[in-house]
């Protein structure tokens, strides 16, 4: 048996986009810079992967620039805010819940002097949008704030955060790390009043190692390069293009199609509300967005529950992958009581998870209470 639900970790990739991949490898291999016909029809792919990609995410193709990663669409979308406000201010404002490759750009940036406004979530994971409006200032040059929190699921209030800026006359520009949003809620950059946006792959059943960020079109000719290079993606992020993962990104995003998300929210609803009515396990949030929901077992540690439970082939984890067993400092930052936070877990669900393997975790962790011990 395996049952997996960690889809807020990453997705198995689906099979449209290991067959985009694999034929790209292996039959559409050309480098896109080169000149002659393999590598011309390489760069029309290229091309065509992107329109499809932004045509999901709501933007024009020319506004997508391929990356690794959600964490260097993260770190270059900072990077870049703070490079071309330099001189309009020195206060940015964040939250506290944020994915690492946003919480430590800013923690460094705070090191060297700027000042930062640290919002703080409320007992289920969410901003408050009158605190997001106080806090942004005539001399805010940066808001960079999660649309769906990794660990909780919450649905942070992005579109106040773009009228504060407007209210307080700010410079502020707003980059939305939506990597756990993408394709699960629905959004446009314009919609949303982005100037940034990242997103990635590999949550959506796309390969590891591809991802993208949005720059609004009349930023893109001053927006400094994270890397310097060969002048591929105009220069901005140079580099031979990963065409294997950006098919399959395309791909993955195809694949997506009407009803994936409303299936995902309805097992997850469903999850809620089986999971809550076992004696000893108490839901923390339901989450806003689809595909996540966060809960806890008080009389054991949340990572004891993983362990035990990837020993019988179920798999969720007790926060964000990228933590590797240190505690959550999503749940640290909510005002939990202490045992709530001890016994944390996340459950996130994808496309092919069933109310089956629902009952399966429920009836894992009804024997666990059970018995006041683990499996």
């Amino acid at each position: 048996m395996s049952i997996y639900l960690d889809h807020a970790a990453t997705t198995p990739v689906c099979g449209a986009a290991a067959r985009a991949a694999y034929e790209v490898m292996t039959e559409g291999y050309g480098n896109p810079s080169s000149g002659y016909p393999l590598g011309k029809a390489a760069a029309k792919r290229r091309d065509a992967d992107r329109t499809v990609i932004a045509g999901a995410l709501g933007c024009l193709p020319e506004e997508l620039f391929f990356t690794s990663c959600g964490t260097e669409g993260d770190n270059w979308a900072i990077s870049a805010a703070v490079e071309l406000n330099r001189r309009k201010g020195n206060h940015i404002v964040t939250t506290a819940i944020e994915h690492s490759a946003v919480l430590e750009p800013i923690k460094a940036l705070q090191s060297k002097g700027f000042e930062v406004t640290w919002l703080k979530p409320d007992r289920e994971g969410r901003i408050d949008s009158q605190a997001v409006a106080e806090a942004v200032r005539p001399d805010t040059i940066l808001v960079s704030m999660m649309l769906v929190n990794n660990e909780v699921g919450s649905i942070l209030p992005v579109r106040a955060a773009a009228d504060a800026i407007r209210a307080a006359g700010a410079p502020a520009l707003l980059h939305v790390d939506a990597v756990q949003g993408f394709l699960k809620v629905p959004f446009t950059p314009k919609e949303l009043g982005a100037d940034f946006v990242t997103i990635c792959g590999h949550k959506i059943r796309a390969p590891k190692g591809i991802g993208g960020l949005y720059i609004r079109k009349d930023l893109i000719s001053r927006v400094k390069p994270l890397l310097l290079g060969g002048g591929q993606e105009r220069g901005l992020r140079p580099g031979t293009e990963a065409t294997p993962q950006i098919a399959a990104f395309a791909a993955a995003v195809e694949a997506w199609v009407p009803g994936t998300r409303e299936h995902i929210r309805e097992v997850k609803d469903y999850a809620a509300d089986t999971l809550s009515a076992i004696g000893g396990v108490e839901l923390i949030s339901r989450g806003d967005a689809p595909h996540i929901l966060a809960l806890s077992m008080p009389a054991f540690s949340g990572e004891s529950v993983v362990r035990a439970l990837g020993e019988k082939g179920v798999y969720l984890s007790s926060g964000s992958a990228c933590h590797r067993g240190r505690p959550s400092h999503v749940f640290e930052a909510m005002p939990l009581p202490p045992k709530l936070r001890f016994g944390a877990l996340r459950v996130s669900f994808g496309p092919g998870s069933t109310r089956e393997e629902v009952d399966t975790l429920a009836g894992l962790l009804a024997d666990m209470t059970q018995r006041g011990s683990l499996l």
